[in-house]
């Protein structure tokens, strides 16, 4: 391993400085945009958005009451770091992973060749990920975001395949009579079928995400892992505390937002 990431450094430096160029400007411009905008317009959208999805007035107040505590704490912009981070790496993760666990569902060779390597990105310890991409990618922002992805992206994969390969033989075969197409045949019967599954896959997803970014402070990715590092390095009890509840309201609000709508487990 050692040799493979010596040989890729030499080799391919330069293509790995584009893409944490490309990766690190993408990323600072989201941050950027989100604090042009006052605290209270997130508040309101995301108050918005989880009345949108779930018409529920405690979840709405318990997301700003959140949202405030945050602000109070003085953790706001490190929130919207981390916040930003877990949103790209989510959506990269969705990007590839989803169509991965389509491709392995209809191609059972190649689960055959995924599932030992997911095993393996799920079973390293999350530390592991971060010195090849720190030693590829160099010191910032985007070795941690590599790390999210890898650490993340087995999770919609695998409930990705779960849900097509789960699609009733019946719908299938009824499909088939009415001349669809394997294309149709995707997003009108298996897609829609499995998305329950697909959207456990994104929720967990999510989950893994913010629990990597803040592991990622360790090579100096930004957001609310660092001040859980500056206090851990100074022994400030306090300020551990603040900042890991932080994070845990970040989390609650992801997870609660991301239910599925309709679901009686809210509030």
């Amino acid at each position: 391993m050692e040799s493979f990431v010596d040989w890729l450094t030499f080799n391919a430096a330069g293509f790995f400085d584009a893409i944490s160029v490309s990766l690190e400007w993408v990323i600072l411009s989201m941050v950027e945009i989100f604090q042009w905008f006052p605290p209270f317009v997130p508040m309101a959208l995301t108050a918005a958005i989880a009345w949108a999805l779930h018409r529920s007035i405690p979840l709405v107040i318990f997301v700003v009451a959140a949202l405030l505590l945050i602000l109070n704490l003085g953790y706001w912009q490190e929130m919207l770091e981390t916040f930003v981070l877990v949103l790209t790496a989510t959506a990269l993760s969705i990007m590839f992973g989803i169509p991965i666990g389509i491709l392995a569902a209809h191609k059972p060779w190649l689960y055959t060749v995924l599932r030992p390597i997911l095993d393996l990105m799920q079973t390293i310890p999350t530390f592991v990920y971060l010195i090849p991409t720190l030693v590829l990618f160099g010191l910032g922002v985007v070795p941690g975001l590599i790390s999210t992805i890898i650490f993340a992206i087995a999770a919609p994969i695998r409930l990705t395949y779960l849900g097509i390969s789960k699609v009733p033989e019946e719908l299938i075969e009824a499909g088939k009579a009415f001349g669809a197409t394997p294309f149709k045949l995707l997003y009108k019967v298996e897609l829609p079928a499995a998305m329950p599954n697909i959207m456990a896959g994104i929720t967990q997803c999510i989950m893994l995400s913010l629990s990597m970014v803040v592991i990622a402070a360790l090579v100096g990715a930004d957001g609310l892992g660092k001040p859980v590092i500056r206090a851990l390095n100074t022994v400030n009890i306090s300020q551990g505390f603040e900042a890991g509840l932080a994070i845990v309201l970040v989390a609650i609000i992801l997870d609660r937002i991301c239910k599925k709508p309709g679901s009686s487990q809210e509030g």
